[in-house]
């Protein structure tokens, strides 16, 4: 039986399955040996310091960095085959603000996927971008240059364009990073919004402060999988300090072990 097939027999329907996932940038690993799975319309909040491979993560879901090794499975098939399924959120700070675009332009850039390449935008695409603009209070913003927002006014946009791709599967970089409070707040308003209606959001996060408030279900990484589960088991001080203490440790076992791999041993 293909590995194909394996991982699809025990993931089922899971939104998201990852098997022995490893990446290296240059040589240099940054996610080894990382397994999970994230059940069906959970508030999934991914934590770990600086360097621990969670945006490395969300980007081989979406296949944007090739694997050394390992499955990923999104809904039981491969994201090439799901694609219009999961919907990504990069990080503000990759993205070209300066590119000539407005608002309106970049949240129906998230009807793509539904239209094909060669297709004319609509007006059923309009009416669901405007509606998406609405709904994250930016919406006099639309005929606005990119160039001419703001940091929150930036995340609302592309978290608008999300929301028009309708999808199961929400991937969020960084979401919160330099937003004032009030989009903050709306988009853990939105995140909610979306987990009843049974879609699953996994979010990079940093202030473990509001782990708790905003998540109810946790993964905890350093360039391994030190523990997944519900928040209030998973959210520990042991947890904790096994996630962010010892990285150097890590590193040194981890590069052993590759050097071991590439020898043959």
């Amino acid at each position: 039986m293909s590995s194909e097939n394996v991982l699809e027999n025990f993931s089922g329907e899971l939104p998201l399955v990852v098997r022995d996932v490893t990446v290296a940038y240059q040589r240099k690993p940054v996610l080894w040996n990382v397994s999970l799975e994230i059940p069906t319309g959970k508030l999934v909040g991914l934590v770990g310091p600086n360097g621990a491979g969670k945006s490395t993560l969300l980007k081989a879901i979406v296949d944007m960095v090739p694997r050394i090794s390992g499955e990923i499975r999104v809904f039981g098939k491969a994201f090439r085959r799901n694609r219009k399924r999961i919907a990504y959120v990069p990080q503000r700070e990759s993205v070209d603000w300066d590119f000539p675009a407005t608002v309106l332009d970049v949240v129906l850039m998230g009807t793509y996927g539904e239209l094909g390449w060669f297709a004319r935008v609509g007006a059923k695409q309009r009416m669901a971008a405007m509606d998406a603009l609405r709904r994250m209070e930016i919406e006099h913003l639309a005929a606005r240059q990119i160039s001419q927002l703001s940091g929150g006014q930036q995340q609302r946009t592309f978290l608008a364009r999300a929301l028009v791709q309708t999808a199961d599967l929400y991937l969020m970089d960084e979401p919160f990073a330099a937003v004032d409070a009030s989009t903050e707040k709306a988009i853990v308003t939105l995140m909610r919004e979306l987990q009843r209606l049974e879609k699953t959001i996994v979010v990079v996060h940093h202030d473990l402060h509001t782990v708790p408030e905003y998540f109810d279900y946790l993964v905890l990484l350093n360039m391994r999988l030190v523990a997944a589960g519900p928040t209030k088991q998973v959210f520990t001080q042991k947890n904790l300090q096994k996630t962010y203490g010892g990285k150097l440790t890590l590193l040194e076992e981890i590069g052993e072990a590759m050097r071991l791999r590439e020898g043959g041993v």
